[in-house]
């Protein structure tokens, strides 16, 4: 079988589309050996090669030697399988080369379009595997067109999706503009690689810095976390173990050259530069700036933080909407729960009051309570007698008879075990999405409410670990 020039024309494949000659070869075979399949039978086994010096495609239909043969596709006879092969014996398996398959105008497009669709997947892959390698990467590329609100991108050999969640609010793109995005994801589906941009992630600031900073391309700086709001508000916190070195002022740069071409990029979105610490109480407050922090406590469970504020603090520690406190809680990888002091000595002379509802129980005695972390009856009924009596000097004898006019008059109605709820005993909080091992990203599922308004209380697990601060509050 003779097909001119195969040779060149593999050579062109190889040359115009950059795939292996090797997989446009077996791409042939593979074409030929499904047509002659489908014209010979497709019970039977064939092979078709390649012979790259006879510049040819050779097919070989192998049948099993028999006596009598009963199917003409799968068998052939002794004696006609010595004319192929001399000292064959019956049993074996002779390949029989098919000289003139007699392919139709309709089999020869059959393996064009395999051979296209194998070249096209063969593509497809060696795209993929370019584009996924550089995962992570910050990218540019030219405008093409909208798609369905959103973008495509000409990288030059692909084209890229940035979709209209991924686009900073208020910006638009339109043909010929040129746009610089993060690759998030690529993506194998049928239709071949879809490639993903992001520029709302906080890992496009991250490499936005990388390239303005020079100290942080060298590994003088490292950038331990990002949080953003796209479009509105950033925290980047930045480390350095060289002590000549200022993180901070080498992000902001001379006269803040760097960070402004990182806000121009970003449409105006205001970055605050954050110094890293490993003493995590110092990052917090560093990270709730420009509001001054009282304390902070951390939680048993690592992730819970307890913030206290003066009162005059409480609105710029909490930020517009909560945003402040939102995106210092995803800087941290940290839950932040914000009380002010006011609020605080609130609480401690309400629970006060409902402690002193027992006649036990005078005005020191449930203040030694409150310092201690029990801000209600009914944490002092989960508490062990021999504890309660030996916090109040007591035996413990003395202390179950207290506890049982506690049970008795909880049980008759009379008195109250909680603490009422009440609106802005906490001012806010912020639960991040944490990802172990790398930056955290924006959590945009959590708002913590316009100021003061819309806050939960979820400081009732809190108070028990702050007895040294609520000793520190006396009551008026």
């Amino acid at each position: 079988m003779s097909f001119q020039e195969l040779g060149r024309v593999i050579d062109q494949l190889v040359k115009d589309r950059g795939i292996k000659k090797e997989v446009i070869v077996s791409a042939i075979e593979q074409a030929f050996l499904v047509t002659a399949k489908r014209k010979f039978g497709i019970q039977g086994e064939y092979e078709a090669k390649y012979n790259e010096k006879e510049d040819d495609i050779e097919i070989y239909q192998y049948k099993n030697v028999v006596k009598d043969v009963k199917d003409p596709i799968l068998e052939i006879t002794f004696e006609d399988a010595q004319r192929y092969e001399s000292d064959c014996e019956i049993g074996d398996q002779l390949g029989v080369r098919i000289d003139n398959p007699g392919f139709t105008r309709v089999d020869v497009q059959t393996v064009k379009q395999i051979i296209l669709q194998k070249v096209r997947d063969a593509e497809r892959e060696i795209l993929f595997k370019e584009f996924k390698h550089r995962e992570g990467e910050l990218i540019t590329g030219i405008v093409r067109r909208q798609e369905r609100g959103n973008t495509i991108v000409d990288l030059g050999k692909a084209e890229a999706i940035l979709n209209k969640k991924e686009t900073i609010p208020g910006e638009g793109f339109r043909p010929g503009d040129r746009v610089q995005a993060y690759l998030s994801e690529v993506i194998m589906t049928n239709r071949g690689p879809e490639i993903c941009l992001s520029r709302t992630s906080p890992m496009f600031l991250v490499k936005l810095f990388e390239i303005e900073v020079p100290e942080i391309q060298d590994g003088t700086i490292e950038i331990k976390s990002a949080a953003r709001e796209p479009g509105y508000r950033a925290k980047i916190a930045v480390y350095t173990a060289d002590k000549e070195v200022d993180p901070v002022g080498a992000c902001v740069g001379m006269k803040g050259s760097r960070v402004q071409n990182i806000v121009n990029e970003l449409q105006g979105e205001k970055i605050d530069i954050i110094k890293w610490s490993p003493d995590m109480e110092v990052f917090i407050k560093t990270a709730l700036a420009p509001s001054d922090v009282t304390s902070v406590m951390l939680g048993d469970d690592n992730i819970t933080v307890d913030v206290i504020v003066d009162d005059d603090q409480l609105s710029l520690a909490i930020g517009r909407r909560g945003q402040n406190v939102r995106l210092a809680a995803i800087l941290c990888g940290k839950r932040i729960n914000i009380i002010s002091k006011g609020k605080l000595q609130d609480k401690m002379r309400r629970a006060v009051e409902n402690l002193t509802q027992i006649n036990s129980i005078n005005e020191a005695i449930a203040q030694m309570f409150v310092n201690e972390g029990i801000m209600c009856l009914d944490d002092l009924l989960n508490i062990d007698v021999a504890d309660i009596a030996k916090l109040i000097n007591s035996d413990v004898e003395a202390t179950s008879r207290i506890i049982e006019e506690i049970n008795v008059q909880v049980k008759e109605g009379i008195i109250k075990t909680q603490l009422a709820d009440e609106e802005d005993l906490i001012s806010a909080s912020a639960s991040p999405n944490i990802r172990a091992g790398t930056l955290t990203t924006s959590d945009r599922g959590e708002d913590s409410g316009s100021g003061h308004k819309g806050a939960t209380d979820r400081f009732s697990d809190a108070e028990k670990r702050l007895r040294e601060e609520l000793a520190a509050f006396k009551l008026k």
